[in-house]
């Protein structure tokens, strides 16, 4: 009788309180061409639901006995409502007719709600992203094709009034070649052309990549311009483009690909529609960023719906709001290929972009790089000799080919206006006015004015001024490869006005490979010598003292050196970035100034110290391009690390050297991409010193007394300040390229963007070279009898900064703080330092 209560109780209670549920199932077609069709939202009417598989499968159910009413919804297709009894098991067949053009009518001004939750589009990219790895030609084992690349620039709108300027009156040949058809509405003057022509090999494992150069041809515009630096830095801005990678590298900047692993966090995705080509089902997909501020794409994507989600052919641009500088548009469009796999691989890449300093300029620079493939072959090793040479072959050879060739193996021929463009430029650096006009360009941008065989300059040298020589008057120059392409000479002479005193400089170099000491790859031995003033540890390479705009200093800056200083080197850097140098050098350091040389035991001044130095550097740069200038080379920094390394004996007893000591330096630096977050770049540095030295010869680390923000230096630290025989620093510099600054409303439109820094210095001074323990060195600097030169404690010295940049594109402000050793004299806790840099 119980077991009979309980089972009726039991009935009863399924009864009541469990609900029957509702399962719908069945496929959806397309009503005209009975194909099954895959991501259709299927829901029930005021409730979420799912997705139709690949196969237009689907399975919908539900416990709510209210859900009567089930949806069928696709990209350019009808809405379909079926009414079901709830409670059932139900098959339910859906054929869906494709939407007319004229029946679509939009009456809403309000923007819908996005979800990436049951979103059919957002489904499909996940599709895309997770078949990713099986889409890149890496899948392969082996694959070979040939690539045929075309980069050009162009002035667009020819500016009339710049045409009539009589100091442009020769070069009309060059202004009236234009073309007026490849992009609406523009008039293109094309001003420079590059062409590349290369096999193509891969291998996966062990991996290997080479590439075989076929023929090289580009525009030369004489030696007034690094015309390789020219194509490094052209082809940096336009690189090769994978939508597949996560991050595409454009402008210098890193873009989100829409196809990337956090596209749905970053990215809105709607399907627009179905087609088929090629008895190929396609999706066509459009993205557009979720803020039109960051650095993102929008345009339409067609995706394969034959269970490879492969990228069939893209077509992008990026937000006229993009926090991006001096870019008026720029449009990439790409093609895809099926291979006999079934698989897709590109075949054709576009990239066009308008340079212009103002959206509203009447004429910009346009610049475009195109790249096609064939003779794709895959699974199909080449020789083994292939893989065993080097990563890029055939370049000497490459660019001395007739005409006749480019002809024959062009993917694509020139248009007319294209092919006149080499011959243009070949006349124009040939005239007379030409050569005359690029002095005058070259005065003004490099500094350097010249005269046949010698060019003198740098001149934001002539004057400067500083508390030890005060005014300071200085004139010099150096030979050209007019001259002679082995032999260089370089040279100056300044004068102090307060000290009284001439300054100079001469050296001369021998050129091994007979090319220009100032072009890569080096290979020369220079011998100089020079009498002049130097702020102790501020490096030749990290900072100017006589240019003018870093005369100006806060706080004490009299403590000075006369240094006189023979050197010779030997300098080689190889293909792969290798470089090292091997130099000799005696150098005299005397007091200037408030300086002074004196012995902790008996206050005896010590007139001078004289080193004499064996030194050996080896620097490794991996993948490393550069623009070379007339005097620097500004990096195109790239993801590879750069080591440095540079080991220093002093000898006693050569050539009048006082002391023995070894000093081995180690410097990294990396730039880490952090995709939408911006980059970072950190520099980590370390050195120790053995011996027993007065503190001229410990390691004076950097400092900056100027108003600009050093890169390189300790902002807040004061000159001399601190000096070590064992140190170990860190640098970063980050750049969130206005990653917070695009989300706000109203700043937004200013396209400012965020930076910050954090510096940090260990270091110490051993018992043997500390003047408060040793009294036989030399004791440390000091002012009116405070010490104002230090060794590192047990602490480390900090200093962190915040700042914004791009303020009127060009400008970095920031505010640093210093975080320690605050007690020291005449230190300031806080400053504002600014910087100018020209930046995409």
């Amino acid at each position: 009788m119980k077991q009979l209560t309980l089972t009726v109780l039991s009935i009863l209670f399924s009864t009541l309180f469990i609900k029957a549920q509702t399962i719908v199932t069945g496929s959806i077609k397309d009503a005209n061409t009975q194909q099954p069709l895959a991501f259709v939202s299927v829901y029930f009417k005021g409730a979420k639901g799912i997705v139709s598989s690949e196969d237009g499968n689907y399975s919908l159910s539900t416990t709510n006995p209210k859900l009567n009413t089930i949806e069928f919804s696709y990209g350019g297709y009808k809405v379909i409502s079926k009414t079901i009894t709830p409670g059932k098991q139900i098959s339910l067949n859906i054929n869906m007719e494709q939407v007319a053009l004229a029946e679509v009518t939009v009456k809403t001004h309000k923007r819908a709600k996005y979800s990436n939750r049951d979103n059919p589009a957002v489904e499909l990219i996940r599709q895309v992203i997770d078949h990713k790895s099986e889409n890149r030609i890496t899948a392969y084992e082996y694959v070979q094709y040939q690539q045929y690349e075309k980069l050009q620039l162009s002035l667009t709108n020819r500016p009339e009034k710049l045409m009539k300027k009589k100091l442009l009156k020769n070069f009309q040949f060059v202004l009236e070649n234009q073309d007026t058809t490849k992009v609406a509405g523009k008039a293109l003057l094309p001003i420079y052309l590059e062409e590349n022509l290369s096999n193509k090999f891969y291998r996966k494992n062990p991996k290997k990549e080479k590439t075989i150069v076929l023929g090289q041809k580009k525009v030369n515009f004489g030696e007034y311009i690094d015309n390789d630096g020219i194509s490094k830095y052209i082809n940096k801005l336009y690189a090769d483009i994978d939508v597949y990678e996560n991050n595409i590298i454009i402008l210098t900047n890193q873009f989100l690909s829409p196809i990337a692993n956090l596209s749905p966090t970053f990215y809105r995705f709607y399907i627009r529609d179905t087609v088929e080509e090629g008895g190929i089902k396609l999706v066509k997909l459009y993205f557009t960023p979720r803020n039109t501020n960051d650095l993102l794409f929008r345009g339409v994507m067609f995706i394969t719906l034959d269970g490879k989600y492969a990228v069939q052919k893209i077509n992008m641009t990026i937000s006229k709001n993009a926090n991006l500088n001096f870019t008026r548009e720029l449009s990439i469009h790409q093609d895809f290929e099926k291979t006999v796999d079934g698989r897709y691989h590109l075949i054709l890449s576009n990239m066009m972009a308008e340079f212009a300093l103002t959206k509203n300029a009447s004429g910009g620079m346009m610049g475009e790089r195109t790249v096609s493939f064939k003779n794709f072959k895959i699974n199909q090793p080449a020789a083994d000799s292939i893989y065993s040479e080097s990563a890029i072959a055939g370049i000497e050879s490459s660019t001395r080919l007739p005409d006749s060739f480019w002809v024959s193996n062009r993917h694509q021929p020139l248009s007319k206006v294209e092919s006149k463009v080499y011959s243009n430029i070949d006349s124009l650096q040939n005239m007379k006015s030409y050569k005359r006009f690029m002095d005058i360009a070259t005065l003004l941008l490099a500094g350097y004015k010249s005269f046949g065989g010698y060019e003198v300059g740098p001149v934001n040298a002539f004057y400067s001024f500083n508390p030890v020589e005060g005014f300071r008057l200085r004139a010099g120059g150096r030979s050209t490869p007019k001259f002679s392409k082995n032999i260089y000479f370089e040279n100056y002479l300044a004068y102090g006005f307060k000290d009284e005193k001439f300054k100079y400089f001469l050296s001369g170099t021998y050129s091994f490979n007979h090319k220009s000491i100032y072009t890569y790859p080096f290979n020369y031995v220079k011998v100089s010598y020079q009498y002049d003033t130097k702020i102790p540890g501020q490096e030749l390479q990290f900072v100017a003292e006589d240019n003018f705009l870093l005369s100006f200093k806060r706080g004490d800056n009299s403590k000075w050196l006369y240094n006189n200083i023979f050197k010779t080197e030997y300098v080689r850097e190889f293909g792969k970035n290798v470089s090292y140098t091997f130099g000799f050098k005696n150098i005299r350091q005397a007091p200037a100034g408030s300086l002074s040389f004196e012995k902790e035991a008996t206050g005896e001044s010590v007139p001078n110290i004289t080193t004499t130095e064996l030194s050996a550097q080896v620097r490794w740069a991996p993948n490393e391009q550069f623009y070379q200038g007339k005097v620097y080379r500004i990096p195109l920094f790239n993801k590879y690390p750069i080591f440095t390394f540079r080991y220093i004996a002093g000898i006693k007893g050569l050539v009048n050297g006082q002391y023995n000591y070894h000093n081995l330096n180690l410097n990294i630096f990396k730039r880490v991409y952090l995709s939408q977050f911006g980059y970072a770049d950190i520099s980590m540095e370390g050195g120790y010193i053995f011996g027993q030295l007065p503190y001229p010869l410990l390691t004076v680390h950097r400092a900056n007394q100027t108003y600009a923000y050093q890169l390189n230096s300790f902002n807040l630290m004061n000159f001399m300040e601190f000096v070590s025989d064992r140190y170990a620093s860190a640098n970063m510099d980050y750049y969130m390229n206005g990653f917070v600054f695009n989300k706000l409303p109203l700043i937004k439109k200013l396209k400012l963007r965020e930076v910050a820094s954090f510096k940090i210095l260990y270091g110490g001074v051993r018992n043997e070279n500390n003047p408060a323990l040793n009294a036989g060195t030399l004791k440390f600097p000091n002012s009116d009898g405070i010490q104002n030169t230090y060794g590192l404690n047990s602490k480390p010295y900090m200093e962190v900064s915040v700042g914004v940049a791009n303020i009127f594109k060009l400008m970095r402000v920031d505010l640093v703080k210093r975080l320690s050793y605050l007690d020291h004299p005449d230190v300031a806790q806080l400053g504002i330092r600014t910087r100018f840099k020209f930046d995409f």
